[in-house]
This record gives C-alpha cells, structure tokens and sequence, in this order.
C-alpha cells in the first residue's frame, strides 16, 4: 500500500511541475499573478492555487476512496476470520472509516460553514481566497 501512494505521489508531482515548466519555458512564458480577496493576498504566482487545487481535488476524492476500500478490506477479513470480536472490529473499523471518508470530502463544505458562522463582513474576502486556492478561481 504505501509503494502505490508513493508512486502515485510521484506521479502527481510529476504531472504538476511538468504543466507549469512547459508553461513557462515555452514561448518566453513570464510567470503571472493573481490577486484574491480584494487585495487580501496580492501577487500570488499563477502556478500555486493551480497546485493547490489539483493537490485538494485529489484529497478529496482519492483519500476517502481509499478509505472505504481499506474499510471494507477489514470488514471482510472480519466477517472471513468467523469470530464474533473479530467481525465487531471489523465493523466498527468499517464505520470509522466511512465517516471519516465523509468528513474528508466535505471538509470544504464544513469550513465554509464554520467560516460564515465566525466571521464578519472580512468572510466574503476570506472565502474568495479560498474559492481561489480550492477551485483555482482566481481573479
């Protein structure tokens, strides 16, 4: 398990910094910028909320397939062993995990929430920022 997340962590890095070098060797590219939050950040380099938003869409969806996957290894190794405590830990390691895989997913949409709830009127800046980084929908 842990040589496929390395090789897949390989992969990833590789696919990113191959489209941003190609980007910007090619065609005298220089670097831009964008700004998000109404100034709250300034001069970001284009490359990063790229990066961060394809790392973040990657999180969110192959952490919790992952997850389940392994939750359901245990559930079956469970049920299989044909012992009542061993099918419970099964279950139970099941359960953590789906939930776990849910709160992964939605961790954006949680944030959010708890962001408007907190802040004041800076939250419309904050949460343009991050629509920036999580999306790569910068100005």
């Amino acid at each position: 398990m842990k040589k496929i997340l390395n090789i897949l962590l390989i992969v990833l890095i590789n696919l990113i910094f191959i489209d941003i070098v190609g980007a910007e060797t090619y065609n005298n590219y220089s670097p831009a910028t964008v700004s998000c939050g109404d100034g709250l950040l300034t001069s970001i380099p284009n490359a990063v909320p790229k990066v961060v938003s394809i790392a973040y869409t990657i999180i969110q969806i192959a952490i919790p397939v992952i997850l389940v996957v392994m939750g359901t290894l245990d559930l079956f190794k469970g049920i299989t062993a044909q012992k009542e405590d061993e099918m419970k830990k099964g279950q139970q390691m099941f359960v953590k995990r789906l939930i776990a895989a849910a709160l992964i997913f939605f961790v954006f949409v949680i944030v959010k929430v708890v962001v408007s709830f907190v802040a004041d009127g800076s939250s419309v800046a904050i949460m343009e920022c991050a629509e920036c980084f999580i999306n790569n929908n910068c100005d």
